[in-house]
Order: C-alpha cells, then structure tokens, then sequence
C-alpha cells in the first residue's frame, strides 16, 4: 500500500473517533443539563447552619408538642384550649412561672411593690372549680382598676389558674385533675402520700397523689415559685361549700387565725365542715412549710365566684400582718 493510500486511512478513521468524542460529550452535557432543571449547572453550595443555641427571629420555640403512641386518655390537645378569657388592656402583663402537663402557661399577676408579700391561688381542681377562676379573674380587674386598694408595703400575687389542662378538658368532675390524672392539691411536697383513706374525702372519679411528692410540672413551678418569694399570706381557693381550712398538720396557728378572719368577713363556716376526710399534699400546707399563714377557702357552690363576699377577703389579706 503507498504511503498516500495509508496516510488517507488514517485520517478517516481519526475523523471517525473525533466525531465519536465529540457526541459523546455533548450527550452528557444535555443529561446534565436536564437533570439540573434546565439550569446551567453551578458550583455545589455550602450551606452555613446556625451556631446550636444561638436564637433567631425564626426561632422554634423551647416547647414541642410531639404524638405518643399511647395518648394519655386526659390529655387536652392545644388546639382544643378556649381559656377562661383575661383581659386587662392597661393593666400589668402576667409572669409565666411554669407550664402544665400539656405545655399550658401559669400566669402570676402581680400588684404592687411592698416587702409583704400576699398571694391568691386559684383553679388547682380546674374545671371542676372553674368559678374559682372566675373569681380571680374579677378581683384582678377589680385590682387594676382600683390599684389604691393596695397598701403601699404589699406586694399581691395573683395566680389565676394553677390547672390549665383540667380547666380545658371539661367543667365538671372530669377537669379536677391534670393531664396526667392527679389531683394538685395532693400532690405538694408537705405532708404527701401515695394513697390516703378515702372516705369523707372526694372520690366522684378516679384520682392519685402523683407519682411522687411534687412530681407534676404545675406543683414544680408553684413550689419555685413560693420558695424563691416570701409570701406571708395565702389563700387557695376550691369550691364548694365546706368553710375555711388553715393549713398545716396540725393546724397552723397564725392559719388559724387568718381562716377565722376572712370566715368573719365572708360567713363561710369555720371551723370547717368535718366529712372526715384527711388532706394529704395541699398547696396550704406546703405554704405553711415556708412559713406562710394559708388557708383552703370553699366558695359556696360550682357555679357563683360570690365577688362581694371575697372583696372583703381580699381586703383582709391585703392587711393581714
């Protein structure tokens, strides 16, 4: 073969394998291509995440409200909550001291600036003593639209609604517990049992003490509360009908004192109503433990907050010494 023959071959066949790159490349810029949306394709990019405990404006909140396989059959979903309403336009914002089971804020108003410290607790039953909440929602308007009523060396608390959850589920004998089924006013650390004699005392639905002394978040975040304050004197309101109870095992005698003052005032009886029932794990014994003068006062039904009658009781806390 001459060397022009072979020289003309050889071009050929490197024609031939020049057009194959050449298509092959273009093939895999079109997948590329396509792949990318239709995009030309760019550099990868570097995605800077924020520093862990650093907040944002976009933030996600501290609390998440995730599902369990097993719900607890109480459990009152968030979406569900319509709350006793509150509204005090130009009146002082209230202090989250703590959530409830559900994730439900404890608000604490607070009224004045004195060294003695007074304090009105009301909604640990919920639902079931859902007036008790009115009540204290009365006396805070009532408050805020008369500040001179407080003495210029006091300082009121006012927490209006200790069981959010219960106040939620239902106004009846199933909103007296929490979320996870206990019942508040025995679950404070003072005094607490697992179980207690049941008779005399109420027992219309099932209840427990809590798995231990203080074991439920709304118990926490009272007992903060009080042991960071110096609250002298306190009542717990419950509804209905049994009178005033000091707090205390046995009954404290500054309590005692302070329950025959406001029964004087309010004609609820004292001493109380006896069914024979033994208290266990109250927030007024826990009060008392810190050396607080508390006491349990029963309005007298389910359904009426008697505004004047505490009005007067507000008045003798207000300048109890």
């Amino acid at each position: 073969m001459s060397k022009r023959k072979r020289s003309g071959i050889t071009w050929l066949v490197t024609a031939i394998w020049g057009l194959n790159v050449v298509g092959l490349v273009g093939l895999l810029a079109g997948v590329m291509y396509f792949n990318a949306g239709g995009q030309p394709v760019s550099e990868p990019q570097i995605l800077e995440l924020a520093t862990a405990g650093t907040p944002s404006p976009t933030s996600l909140p501290e609390i998440y409200y995730l599902p369990t396989i097993t719900p607890n059959p109480l459990t009152t979903p968030i979406v569900a909550f319509t709350p006793t309403p509150l509204v005090l336009p130009d009146g002082p914002r209230p202090i989250v001291i703590g959530y409830s089971v559900s994730g439900r804020p404890l608000e604490v108003y607070v009224f004045g600036q004195g060294e003695r410290q007074v304090m009105i607790a009301a909604g640990i039953h919920g639902g079931y003593e859902w007036n008790t909440i009115a009540l204290a929602d009365e006396l805070l308007i009532y408050v805020n639209e008369h500040p001179e009523i407080i003495p210029s060396d006091v300082t009121l608390f006012v927490l209006r609604n200790i069981n959010p959850d219960g106040d939620a589920r239902a106004h009846t004998k199933e909103g007296r517990v929490n979320d996870h089924g206990v019942d508040l006013n025995r679950n404070f650390p003072e005094n607490w049992q697992a179980e207690w004699d049941r008779d005399g005392c109420w027992d219309y639905a099932e209840t427990t003490g809590g798995s231990g002394p203080g074991s439920e978040p709304e118990t926490k975040a009272v007992v903060n509360f009080l042991s960071s304050h110096r609250v002298k004197a306190l009542i717990s309101y419950h509804s209905a009908a049994l009178g005033v109870f000091p707090g205390g095992e046995p009954w404290d005698e500054d309590s005692i004192e302070l329950a025959k003052a406001l029964a004087k005032v309010t004609y609820y009886p004292y001493p109380p109503i006896d069914t024979g029932c033994y208290y266990t794990g109250t927030l007024a014994d826990y009060a008392v433990s810190l050396g607080a003068a508390a006491v349990d006062m029963e309005l007298r039904n389910h359904k009426d907050t008697d505004f004047k009658e505490n009005l007067r009781a507000l008045k003798v806390l207000l300048n109890w010494k």
